[in-house]
């Protein structure tokens, strides 16, 4: 499937205003590998969104994430449950490329949030329930938003409080989301955190809405976070990018975050065991 091909395809399957039947993905898409044990998603942006507007857990697992594979049980467990894993890191990606030989495509959370933006579904108030850090990065996210056409109000928004570690439970939100019924969710918090209370929600809603783990991008596109292009994206270098924005927040993590490449080169497509297990 060519690029003209796939805008064709998304055109007419997730941006018609009125999508008819049941979202499909094209037979053109390549099997999915699994990496440190997680079946990761292998397709395009087009292809992850409208899988994961169908419903179910959307992770998107950096590198930072990843390496604690064999460290967090409950990270652990909400990668592995996840209903789709998207290829977000860079690094694991050119790992993956020099261990098997195998080329997969990358989606980062960024394009995966700005492809589904782009949905008419999702515009209006009431479409998206979105769960924020706090309120200077809501109100920053929004303004963006609605200078981008989409009617997003503050009654759209959450404000999580501080999650501590291990496992997760916030009834207020459930009690929220219940009550309102979003068909898509949307978790704008750190990675680490998010994946975790995904994965709490849908064990719990009543229903199967998206839940989409995005972490900061939406941060990447309001300012709330420093901007990274599209092309930087593309390039692989928003770790730069927000490196070079603030060194001394973001250098120490994305340098632990290089133990991805002894993890990927002892255990490959294996799950790490757990440390102490």
């Amino acid at each position: 499937m060519n690029s003209s091909q796939r805008d064709a395809w998304f055109k007419q399957t997730i941006c018609s205003p009125e999508p008819e039947g049941k979202w499909e993905l094209p037979n053109s898409m390549i099997q999915n590998p699994v990496i440190l044990g997680i079946p990761f998603f292998n397709g395009t942006a087009e292809e992850a969104v409208s899988r994961g507007l169908s419903g179910g857990l959307v992770v998107v697992p950096s590198a930072p994430v990843l390496i604690e594979l064999d460290r967090s049980p409950e990270q652990r467990e909400a990668l592995l449950r996840s209903d789709m894993a998207i290829t977000d890191s860079g690094l694991m990606i050119l790992m993956w490329r020099l261990l098997k030989g195998e080329r997969i495509e990358r989606v980062s959370g960024l394009e995966y949030l700005e492809r589904m933006l782009r949905v008419p579904s999702l515009r209006d108030s009431g479409s998206v329930a979105w769960v924020m850090p706090g309120s200077a990065a809501r109100d920053r996210n929004l303004a963006w938003l609605q200078s981008s056409g989409l009617k997003h109000t503050a009654e759209d928004c959450y404000l999580a409080p501080m999650y501590p570690k291990g496992p997760i439970e916030d009834s207020v939100l459930l009690s929220w989301l219940e009550s309102r019924r979003p068909q898509q969710v949307i978790l704008a918090l750190g990675g680490g955190t998010q994946e975790r209370l995904g994965l709490y929600l849908r064990d719990r809603l009543s229903y199967r809405p998206g839940i989409h783990c995005i972490g900061a991008a939406i941060g990447f596109l309001s300012g709330d976070q420093v901007r990274i292009p599209m092309w930087a994206d593309r390039l692989f270098l928003g770790w730069l990018i927000r490196c070079l924005s603030s060194p001394s927040r973001y250098v120490p993590r994305y340098w632990k975050a290089f133990r991805l490449v002894a993890m990927m080169v002892r255990y490959r497509d294996q799950l790490p065991p757990l440390k102490g297990k």
